[in-house]
């Protein structure tokens, strides 16, 4: 690590959120990049960020991790099969050749990984409960990084994060094709994020983070699915979608989106306070105020 200049960071994932991310980071930090295209490098040096060219599926493609940061930011899913993340167990065996190199890590996990609890609330204290392979997979880098970080030396951040949204994240096109929501008295709760306060959020870690400690990076509402949709859908003066009893829906939509909306629970965010970070848009509302369509 170079004694004068700008202190380090790397991320990993430089998606959406990573971008957000990085363009916060710039003023104070050199910001590297991970990315498996090197298609993305003119995106990622617009943002300021210095392109890294390696691919978590390939482990020799790593090798400039291992003594590039004392601070990682892990953005990046997990592969899409199994229950393992591979991608994660690939990241820290590359970090843990330069041993206590890395200070800090900040990881963006899942609120999924509580599982279903038929709408009761959920904090970070509650034990997991993965009920798909992609929750399992998440857990399962949860527990990785638990295990490495004490053992080298570093303070680790689970952010559990639960549906991200913004003006170009929203059920537009589901609300378009009339997909149908649940009715009431079966729908699910769900849980929301904005995706600049989850930027922001994901750097005030990086300066307020405990040692060791998860989070619930979320807005802390209470809103139940179909009532999300129908608020999209007057925001932009859209016909709002049909409803329907699980029975019914269940054969009319993919396993993938089933799995999404048979799970409910209440997020609570009881240590969003240890950030030191106000929200922008503390409920999807909010947010809607802004950009509606209707007068």
């Amino acid at each position: 690590m170079q004694p004068f200049g700008k202190p380090r960071i790397l991320i990993i994932g430089c998606g959406d959120i990573g971008l957000r991310v990085a363009k916060q980071l710039v003023r104070h930090y050199k910001v590297f990049a991970l990315t498996s295209q090197a298609s993305r490098f003119a995106e990622l040096r617009a943002v300021g960020a210095t392109p890294l060219l390696g691919n978590l599926d390939e482990p020799n493609s790593l090798w400039r991790l291992s003594a590039i940061a004392e601070t990682v930011i892990h953005l990046a899913p997990p592969q899409n099969m199994g229950r393992l993340d591979q991608r994660t167990r690939n990241l820290i065996r590359i970090l843990s050749q330069r041993s206590n190199q890395v200070r800090r890590l900040i990881y963006v996990s899942t609120t999924g990984v509580y599982g279903n609890h038929s709408g009761a609330q959920v904090c970070e204290t509650t034990p997991v409960h993965p009920e798909s392979e992609r929750a399992w997979r998440r857990v399962n880098a949860e527990r990785a990084l638990r295990l490495w970080a004490p053992a080298h030396g570093a303070s680790l951040t689970i952010l559990r994060v639960p549906g991200i949204y913004a003006q170009d994240r929203l059920p537009l096109e589901r609300i378009e094709a009339k997909t149908p929501a649940l009715i009431p008295e079966e729908d699910a709760y769900s849980n929301h994020i904005h995706s600049e306060d989850l930027a922001r959020l994901v750097c005030a870690a990086v300066y307020y983070g405990k040692p060791q400690r998860v989070i619930n990076a979320c807005d802390g509402g209470e809103t139940k699915m179909g009532d999300y949709f129908d608020q999209v859908a007057d925001a932009f003066a859209l016909a709002r979608p049909p409803r329907l009893p699980a029975q019914e829906l269940q054969a009319l939509v993919s396993p993938m989106l089933w799995s999404f909306m048979r799970e409910s629970r209440r997020v609570m965010n009881t240590r969003l306070g240890e950030l030191k970070t106000a929200l922008r848009y503390p409920s999807v509302a909010v947010f809607l105020k802004t950009i509606s369509k209707n007068p």
